[in-house]
Parts: structure tokens; sequence; C-alpha cells
């Protein structure tokens, strides 16, 4: 069993996500991790230093959320020794699994979060149904069956 397997397997919400990175090619930059906070929170930290909050866009649309930073490049011409910080331009796009939400980001200190939010819509959740016995119908025949949300 390989690493991707055994991630694929505690990552509950991003199963296209890690299909898409065993056939795609994997995109290093910026770095960013995938973290499962609970049950139905996730959130996305993007390493993006030398960015400013106003080159950074985060759009979702049709399942795919994709954040984008747009480098200005300085006017004058900079020399460096070493050059460890990219500061370029970038796009990357999450494929997001069913009923993911995006319920906000901050940019901290150089680090983008992205929390996420797993909401099955109560129509699609599953339901208990009381059962009820022969000698409760017969002293009851007017009593609907009941039914109750399973948490």
């Amino acid at each position: 069993m390989n690493t991707l397997d055994a991630l694929v397997r505690n990552a509950i919400g991003f199963d296209r996500l890690f299909a898409l990175a065993e056939t795609g090619k994997p995109t290093s930059y910026p770095p960013y991790n995938i973290e499962v906070l609970g049950e139905h929170d996730y959130l996305i930290s993007m390493a993006i230093a030398g960015f400013k909050e106003s080159e950074i866009d985060i759009v979702v649309h049709q399942g795919k959320l994709t954040v984008t930073g747009n480098k200005n490049e300085d006017s004058k011409e900079r020399k460096f020794i070493h050059r460890g910080i990219a500061e370029r331009s970038f796009t990357h796009t999450f494929e997001l699994a069913d009923h993911i939400e995006v319920k906000d980001a901050q940019f901290e200190n150089g680090i983008l979060n992205i929390s996420l939010l797993k909401e099955i819509p109560e129509a699609m959740q599953p339901k208990k149904i009381k059962i009820n016995s022969n000698a409760q119908n017969s002293q009851n025949t007017q009593s609907a069956r009941t039914l109750e949300t399973i948490d």
C-alpha cells in the first residue's frame, strides 16, 4: 500500500482530488496542506510569502476552488545574491467533493487558510424509522410513522 492510498482512505471529502493527483501532474507551487479538523471540517493552508492580500483571488465555481496569485513585478530592477522566495504568479485549482462549501478565508503572515465545511442536505441524510408494534397499531390506528434525523 502506498502513501497516497492511505491518504485517500482518511481524507473524506477530497476523493476526486486524490484521483486527479494520481493521474495528473502534481503542482508544487505554492506549497499547501489539506487538513481534516473534524468530521465535516477541513482546512487548506497555502504558503504564499511575498504576496499582498490584494494580489490573491479565491473563486468557487462548479465544484472547483481556484486560488490565484498575481504578483506585480517591481518596476525597478532588483539584484539578488540568493533568491529563495519565489514570488511568482500562480493558479491552483482544487476539486471539491459534493456538498463541500467554503466557509471563509484568512491571510496572515504569508499563510492563506481556507476553511471548508461538508454540509449534507437534510433530504440526503439518513433517517431512522420508528417501528410500531401490532398492539400499538390496534390501539392507535390514527398514529403516524415517526421519522427522526440521525446525527
